[in-house]
């Protein structure tokens, strides 16, 4: 027991010494704020203030959006807009972008509440701040295994596939509120709440479809030919007045019966550790949720830091700023707050507005709460008429929809084209979280099918020397084969591989294959196993193969692996035989050379005719 004490305590050591040592190696800076306080002034100050005026009077409206867009309270989008906000620029290495809720967080965790069982449908307040923790962990987790290397694997196509399919989604489960249909079923998908809608049509509201188009009619101008301009701020203020009058008794107060927005209290601002207890029951439905809004979060935060570094010179440190997302959800899980991540509105606006430190979004987190603060005491959410925000809600989802995109997704290859079909089904059938996954092993299994399938070309020398294709009915019947390995020789494509030079080596009058893998790359275990299956097949044969062109890479591989020894079986090193010839890269040819010279010995004889196996996209020039 002692012993195993002991050992416990020594694993807690190296972890911990290894953690200060990564911390120290500069991959991950604790607290890179306390950086910034160098060289700070009252000009930079004035800049980062306007800067944050500007920002939180589109995030604290943005977030009342988002959070309708959840199924959810007001009061989740005002603490996501003030928390993460604040916490986010104390941590990123990017310090303009600004974190908060957003629309792809917001869409996958209404999703997950329609699909979701009863029991946490009717908890929000409970299982909300548990999924933000998660989401947040994760993302500190894969922070330290910098886990933003495999974003490079997520295609263009499943983005833009999501977000169509998600927009989709979400104008389906607004259209009920714009309508005035407020009290309904409406399901977990795009076809059961267009269904509901349908079935539900002579409880329509005009008064809801006025409020509803004329703030859409807003958004449009607005948007687009006012773009410094807060539009949700403007429009939830304007349309708030313009119902506050129509209700009044001298106007008929016709629009009296509009359901609003609910009020929230100091109560709902007070800190409340997550009860994990609960979330221990249904960790099975919560961790994949968790799961997909990390990836999200962390996939926009990535995006943002990129085009926000491009715009101020600052150098990359993505895995900083998925430790940063992953803090600042962590933080967010104390409040009733929506998931956080990047925002591409506010992250622009913000350096559009003159923001030049990290202290702007720390300034911009102080002025949502001052705000939150008042909303908190003064009933003003309750002025703001539900379908007025469900129309923003949905104006703001139909400009997701990138024809320029779809345009080229749809055109580019039928791969990309079969990649974005399915994620968006997939989006209108299935909650997000689930989608977006669909999508991503679509992509990666479309990826690696084509990736797998190697083709190999024979080719032939003339009387002058030249490389020529050789056509079946010119074919030749050759002793030595001459094999060019072209591409990833990864899992995928290692059985197709051995397959096809086996074949080739069922040629009766073949006596040599020489392996040239100057291009081959990505060897695993089971492109190893391949291989010396291929070389006791070719010696079962009573032929001989011979590898040569080799990177040291391929050599490291195969002398760890035991398979370079199986190789040298039959070869005499002390006489400077040898079956494995490295790559030399001052002469690319040499190794080739060299093995021509063993299989000549090897068949006894000087002549031989000679084949050569390549891909055709090979460059005979270099063979």
């Amino acid at each position: 027991m002692v012993d195993g004490m002991g050992a416990m305590a020594h694993s807690f050591r190296l972890v911990w010494k290894w953690s200060q040592a990564f911390v120290r190696s500069g991959k991950i800076d604790p607290l890179p704020v306390w950086r910034s306080f160098a060289g700070y002034n009252l000009s930079k100050a004035g800049h980062d203030l306007k800067a944050a005026i500007d920002v939180a009077l589109v995030g604290l409206p943005q977030g009342m959006a988002f959070a309708a867009m959840a199924g959810l309270d007001s009061i989740y989008g005002i603490m996501a807009a003030t928390v993460g906000t604040f916490i986010a620029p104390l941590f990123t290495r990017c310090s303009l972008t600004v974190s908060g809720p957003s629309n792809a967080t917001a869409f996958m965790l209404a999703s997950f509440f329609l699909a979701s069982s009863p029991t946490i449908q009717e908890n929000p307040m409970t299982y909300v701040p548990i999924i933000v923790f998660m989401a947040g962990f994760l993302c500190v987790l894969g922070s330290f295994v910098k886990a933003t290397e495999v974003l490079q694997f997520v295609s263009r196509s499943v983005l833009v596939g999501y977000i169509t399919g998600a927009a989709t989604l979400i104008i389906a489960s607004q259209l009920r509120y714009v309508l005035g249909i407020n009290d309904i079923n409406a399901g977990n998908s795009f076809f059961s709440m267009s269904c509901a809608i349908l079935e539900n049509l002579d409880r329509v509201q005009w008064q809801s479809i006025v409020l509803g188009i004329i703030s859409f009619a807003l958004f449009i101008p607005l948007r687009r030919y006012f773009r410094f301009l807060p539009t949700f701020a403007i429009i939830l203020l304007v349309m708030s007045v313009f119902n506050w009058l129509l209700c009044l008794p001298e106007l008929g107060g016709a629009f009296c019966g509009v359901r609003m927005l609910r009020d929230f209290t100091m109560s709902d601002l007070i800190c409340r550790v997550p009860n994990f207890g609960v979330a221990s029951e249904s960790l099975a439905e919560l961790l994949p949720i968790a799961i997909g809004i990390a990836f999200l979060s962390t996939l926009e935060q990535t995006v943002m830091s990129k085009t926000i570094s491009a715009k101020t010179g600052e150098p990359l440190n993505l895995n900083q700023d998925t430790f940063a997302v992953g803090i600042a959800n962590m933080g967010s899980a104390l409040t009733t707050s929506l998931p956080c991540s990047a925002s591409l509105t506010r992250s622009v606006l913000n350096y559009t507005s003159g923001a030049v430190t990290r202290f702007s979004g720390i300034f911009c987190g102080i002025i949502c709460l001052g705000t939150t603060l008042v909303l908190a005491n003064v009933p003003l959410i309750s002025c703001i008429p539900h379908c007025v925000l469900a129309a923003l809600v949905l104006a703001n989802a139909v400009s997701l929809f990138d024809r320029k995109l779809l345009r080229i997704c749809f055109r580019s290859t039928p791969g990309d084209a079969v990649v974005l079909v399915v994620t968006f089904f997939a989006a209108l059938l299935l909650p997000l979280h689930v989608a977006i996954f669909i999508g991503v092993f679509t992509s990666i299994s479309l990826f690696l099918r084509k990736a797998a399938k190697p083709e190999l070309v024979e080719y032939t020398l003339d009387e002058r020397g030249t490389l020529l294709q050789v056509s079946d009915t010119a074919r030749r019947i050759p002793q030595i084969s001459i094999v060019h390995v072209e591409g990833d020789l990864f899992f995928g494509a290692a059985d197709l591989f051995r397959k096809q030079v086996s074949r080739i080596a069922e040629d009766p009058s073949l006596a040599v294959i020489i392996l040239r893998m100057r291009n081959a790359r990505n060897l695993d275990a089971t492109s190893v196993c391949a291989l010396e299956e291929l070389i006791r097949f070719t010696r079962e044969q009573g032929r001989h193969l011979i590898i040569s062109g080799a990177s040291r890479e391929v050599f490291r591989i195969l002398r760890k692996s035991g398979v370079l020894s199986v190789l040298q079986q039959d070869a005499d090193r002390v006489t400077g035989q040898s079956n494995f010839f490295l790559l030399e890269p001052k002469n690319p040819n040499m190794s080739t050379r060299r093995a021509l010279q063993r299989a000549q010995q090897l068949l006894g004889s000087s002549v031989a005719d000679i084949s050569i196996y390549t891909t055709r996209s090979a460059n005979a020039e270099e063979s």
